[in-house]
């Protein structure tokens, strides 16, 4: 059941025409106690402080760096990432495993912190009230409905459904994780690298990524929209960007080495009990 709390907050921003930005953490904190408790989240310390100290380099240097901002390795290899209102960002380890730098990491962390900062999922929330996506809001943050939020992000691939976000707001992540990797240091032309890398894995695992397309739409002219936002950018040539690192190796080395989670049993049925 979920709380009293959440639920009396969630009433409250179904019922009003805007969320602050208390409401808008304390939405998202309650939303992850309830991922954290459903979800494998990687409890390793090398694996979990590796991926907070990089995801809090990139999130420090935006116009929220206020947000008490967590990073969180989900252990299923299902490729996928997503966030939660108020600063709450999740790597799935298929999509560590699926990269090749550091900076494609760090591409996809940027990604999804330029959702938070724009608040995509606020404004998805806002726009409840004018919409018939009331109940739909609520199914995909909490686990009020019948199915499950556990169910929900194991048939999608790592919770796609939290937020389907337009390709308006794909594109204003992208610019968003263009920019604040940059500014935070690394290479920002690993966020196409990944995208190309997803798209040629669709190809030969198309059921490992499906989560991840059906939550980020995806095409060509994205890729060379994110490549003309980084020829764009005012590079100082004498400062290098970070690529890669030993570090980073050495990271997901440790996350393919981790045990895979056992899968849930499903309930039993009514015959059974």
């Amino acid at each position: 059941m979920i709380g009293r709390f959440a639920l009396t907050a969630l009433l409250f921003i179904l019922a009003s025409c805007s969320v602050s930005k208390d409401q808008e953490v304390a939405l998202g904190r309650q939303d992850a106690e309830e991922v954290n408790s459903q979800l494998p989240i990687v409890t390793d310390p090398a694996v979990s402080d590796y991926i907070q100290i990089l995801g809090e380099s990139i999130a420090k240097t935006t116009s929220r760096s206020d947000l008490d901002w967590h990073f969180y390795v989900v252990n299923t290899k299902q490729v996928n990432a997503f966030a939660l209102p108020g600063g709450f960002v999740y790597v799935n380890r298929g999509l560590i495993e699926s990269t090749d730098r550091l900076d494609e990491l760090t591409g996809s962390l940027g990604h999804e912190i330029g959702h938070v900062v724009e608040r995509h999922s606020v404004k998805q929330m806002e726009k409840t009230q004018k919409t018939n996506l009331g109940v739909a809001a609520v199914c995909t943050l909490t686990n009020i409905c019948q199915s499950g939020l556990a169910q929900a992000a194991v048939q999608v691939g790592g919770t796609a459904l939290f937020a389907r976000y337009s390709r308006l707001d794909e594109l204003q992540a992208d610019s968003e994780g263009v920019v604040n990797v940059t500014r935070a240091g690394y290479d920002p032309q690993g966020i196409p690298d990944l995208f190309q890398v997803l798209l040629k894995q669709r190809e030969y695992q198309p059921t490992v990524v499906e989560g991840w397309f059906a939550s980020h739409p995806l095409e060509e002219a994205r890729i060379q929209r994110a490549k003309t936002l980084i020829s764009q950018l005012p590079l100082d040539r004498s400062h290098k960007l970070i690529v890669d690192t030993p570090e980073f190796h050495a990271f997901k080395a440790r996350v393919s080495q981790l045990p895979l989670p056992t899968p849930p049993r499903d309930p039993p049925s009514r015959q059974e009990q």
